[in-house]
This record gives structure tokens, sequence and C-alpha cells, in this order.
């Protein structure tokens, strides 16, 4: 007998009830129930390739009849451990890990938009996104249509002939906007366009907007998936057939994760429900507060019935997440003295982990803007981002209240 006829059979996933909760499937989904040595854990796989054992068992992976790891920039038995467990929690059928939620929006974009292709993106989102479709998508060829967000009549009116994808996040940076997700697919459907939903402020336990009529999910994966600040990921879910093209041109372009990276977010996917629950109690708590404090003119929070979207919210989220936007009546000295008197959050960029983080998007995102141009996106000198942690909400608001008294 060969050695390729005694090679033992891959251990099997254990079916997945498609009726469980996100908290048992965060802790239990697209792992293998028999690890190695009998851990308990997914192994860290430390390596950057994987051996065969003859050349037959070569052909057969080159022809598709193994299901098994070739080189590490294609593959790792940990990344694929990540990629199940996400697929089980937005109810997709494949899921991509990434280096970095910035690589899985590039890639994507490049591997699914060919030349002279037209894309509609939101005007509210991520910086560094739109400043990849301003000077590099342009140079593929690729034109862009700028809309406000939740306006479907705008979207309408943007569809072209050669209207490949929908982009857009939800909520969205940093007013938190919410997209009606069954109402833009079914023009999306009607049209053919795919829609791409960016949900990385809501997660998979507030919004699975696969089951909403999106195509594909996307998340910087070192946010609330991660959840503990240490580490870069981003991740791509939806239907194999528009998930493979993305897989494939990140084989080619390389911007892969490490295993350990990849264990890493395996393990803070483990506690994202409970996280979760926390993140959206600590965020409303805190919205209720400033929305009532006399120093504070406006509070972005799709938790409040203030918000545009606040109807929107309650039909097709579980919550409305853990970041708070505020404007304080103000100037910019004014914002910095309160952003420099709190003691609990650090003043850094990001969210989403356990950890409470401030910023003035003015100064951390926006100061090499000149004034004007910051102005025309919305972004004030007293404009604030509050990512909640889960610290206690009392300690929160009381930190709060004494750096607001110095205003």
């Amino acid at each position: 007998m060969s050695d390729h006829d005694s090679q033992p059979p891959d251990p099997k996933l254990p079916e997945e009830p498609s009726d469980r909760g996100s908290a048992t499937s965060s802790v239990h989904a697209g792992e293998l129930r028999q690890q190695e040595a009998n851990a308990i854990t997914t192994p860290i796989y430390q390596t950057s390739t994987f051996w065969f054992r003859n050349s037959k068992e070569v052909t057969d992976y080159q022809e598709g009849k193994s299901d098994r790891e070739e080189y590490g920039r294609y593959g790792n038995p940990t990344w694929r451990a990540v990629e199940r467990k996400l697929s089980a929690l937005e109810g997709g059928e494949e899921s991509i890990l990434f280096a970095s939620g910035m690589c899985a929006a590039t890639t994507t974009f490049m591997a699914l938009l060919p030349e002279g292709s037209h894309l509609i993106v939101t005007s509210d989102c991520y910086r560094r996104t739109r400043q990849f479709i301003e000077q590099y998508l342009s140079r593929m060829g690729v034109e862009t249509t700028v809309i406000e967000p939740s306006n479907l009549e705008a979207f309408k009116a943007a569809i072209r002939p050669n209207t490949e994808l929908f982009f857009t996040e939800s909520p969205t940076n940093p007013y938190l906007r919410v997209i009606d997700v069954p109402a833009f697919a079914e023009v999306t459907r009607a049209a053919d366009v795919k829609m791409i939903i960016d949900s990385t402020f809501a997660t998979p336990v507030n919004h699975r907007a696969l089951d909403d009529g999106a195509d594909l999910v996307l998340h910087s994966a070192t946010k609330y998936l991660g959840g503990h600040n240490d580490l870069l990921a981003g991740t791509l879910t939806g239907p194999r057939k528009l998930v493979e093209p993305v897989r494939k041109a990140l084989g080619v372009l390389g911007g892969i994760m490490d295993s350990h990276a990849a264990w890493l977010l395996l393990r803070g996917i483990k506690t994202l429900d409970i996280r979760m629950e926390r993140h959206n109690a600590n965020g409303l708590a805190l919205a209720r507060y400033l929305e009532a404090h006399p120093k504070v003119s406006k509070v972005f929070y799709p938790g409040l019935p203030s918000h545009p979207d606040f109807e929107v919210t309650q039909r097709i989220m579980s919550g409305a997440g853990g970041v708070v936007t505020f404007e304080i009546d103000t100037d910019l000295e004014g914002a910095m003295r309160f952003i420099d008197s709190t003691t609990i959050p650090y003043q850094a960029p990001s969210l989403g982990g356990v950890e409470s983080l401030v910023e003035l998007p003015v100064t951390m995102s926006f100061w090499d803007k000149p004034k004007q141009e910051r102005l025309a996106l919305g972004i004030t000198d007293s404009l604030v981002r509050y990512a909640c942690g889960i610290e206690n909400a009392d300690d929160i608001i009381a930190d709060i209240e004494q750096a607001l008294a110095k205003v």
C-alpha cells in the first residue's frame, strides 16, 4: 500500500446547526472538535509551506481532488478556522482573511472592478477608503459616483449600464448613518449591481447584512472582531462565486495575515457576542447622557430617536454599537482641553477594543487637510468620536462629566 493510500482521512468538521445563537457560534463554529494532541484550542500553524508525501498527492491537489494547503500565501489551517467561524456568524458560504481592513477593501475593489466600470460609494466613509478610490481606482479607469448615505433616490439615479458595485459602510464613519440594506438590495438586484457592506461598526452580532440582501460583507477585523487592540486584520464574506475571485487576487497581491495574528483573531471572536452586549449598552448610555448635557450641541448615535436612521436601526439591527460621535459647544482649543482631560479612554485612532478610545477627527485623521475641505466633509474642530470599551458605563460617564467641566 502506498503512502498516499495509507494517509488517514482529514478530520471532519462537526455539523453546525443553523439555529445556533451568535454566542454559541462565536465560541464553537468553524473549529475541529478533534484537534492535534486533543487540544481544545486551534493550534497556530507557524509554517510558510506545506509538504507533499509523493507526486500523487501533488497532482491530486492540482486537480482539486484533495482539500489541503500548499503554500503560506494561499492558505493556513489557522486561517481556515477563522474563515469558517466568520462564515457561520455572517451566514455566508465563504470568508477570506486579509492583513488589514484596508487590504480587504482594496483587494476586493481590484478583483471585482474591471477597467471602465463604475462604482457608487457613500460620502460618509473611512478616509483611506475614499483616498484609494480617488487616487488609485481612477488610474484603473474606474469611474466613481458619491452619494449621501441612505439616499435611495440618489442611488437609483446614479446607476449606469457599467455600474458594477455599490460600496458603503453601515453604520458609517464618523456620523454612524445606517443603510436600509433591504431597500437598497431590491434596487441592486434589479439593476444587477453587487452591494458590499462594510459592517465593521455593526459586526454580525448587531447586523447580518447578507441576510438583508447584501452580496458581500467586509470588516476591519482589527476592531470589534479582534476586540483587544492587538492585531490588524480584514475579512470578506459572501457567496463562493464572488469570494473566489477575490481569494485568487489575494494570492497574487499577497496581502495576507500571519498565523499568529489569525489565532489572536480566532480567540477574540470567541467573546464577540458578550463583548458586544457591553459595547451596545455603554454606547447607548453615553449617547443618552451626552444628548442631555448643556455643553454638547449634537450627538450622532443610531440608537437615539434623534438620529436620522433610528427607524432603520430599530428594524434591521439588534444593537447600535459602542461608537458615539458628538459636537461640543466650543472651539478647537476647548475640544483639545476636553480630550486631554479624560482619564479612562486612550487618545488613539481605531475602535472596538476592550479599552475605550477617544479622538478628535480634525487632529487625528484630517490635520493635513485645509479647514474648508474638512468642513465640507463635516469634520468640525469640536467633533469628537468616542469608542466605548467594556468598562463600567458609570465610570465612563463620570470621566466625561469631569472632562466637560474643563471646557
